[in-house]
């Protein structure tokens, strides 16, 4: 499964020129996951923890890393890539693990039972930027309640709200036919 995954990270489009790829995309993403999931929240952080277990990521997937990339050059990836692109490989991951069983009526076994998918919105921490005057960013997110499993994320527009953006997850994400648990503001007469 972890090979699988690792494929999928290596699909996402790299903008880095072809000469110099000292490091390939796939094994530093996979790496970052890691390391954001134990808890790393800089790229020093992400580099400290591909040091401490550096070894240990090359004998579970293969890396071959003599030594670990230094935190400006996973900055410098990081912030390179196109987050449409990481979003569209998220969503292919959760397809995946679902079995390709996440839209319509093929998620629920019988016509008694649709799949249960929950939206919420939330403000990113630390998003907002008061010197540009650009207010904190706003992200839509649907959770497969059955499947246990964040299906997409969609960026809410600073001059939109949640009902618009909720529509359109659904639609980008074929999810219709299934039942869906929402805030408060998404029960309006003309939804």
């Amino acid at each position: 499964m972890a090979s699988e995954f690792l494929e999928l990270l290596s699909q996402i489009n790299d903008p880095r020129r072809g000469q110099g790829k000292k490091w390939q995309l796939g094994p530093i993403l996979l790496a970052t996951i890691l390391a954001v999931l134990s808890g790393a929240t800089s790229y020093r952080k992400v580099h400290g923890f591909i040091r401490a277990h550096r070894n240990r990521l090359n004998k579970a997937f293969g890396f071959g890393w003599k030594s670990a990339p230094a935190y400006s050059a996973v900055r410098t990836i990081l912030r390179g890539l196109d987050g449409g692109d990481v979003e569209r490989i998220f969503r292919a991951h959760a397809i995946q693990l679902s079995g390709g069983q996440l839209s319509g009526a093929a998620a629920g076994a019988d016509a008694g039972h649709l799949g249960v998918v929950a939206i919420d919105g939330k403000a990113l921490r630390h998003s907002f930027d008061a010197f540009n005057d650009q207010k904190a960013a706003h992200v839509l997110s649907a959770f497969s309640v059955d499947d246990a499993l964040i299906l997409g994320h969609l960026e809410v527009d600073e001059k939109s709200n949640e009902i618009p953006a909720a529509q359109g997850l659904i639609k980008a994400l074929a999810l219709e036919g299934r039942l869906y648990t929402m805030d408060a503001m998404h029960c309006q007469k003309n939804f």
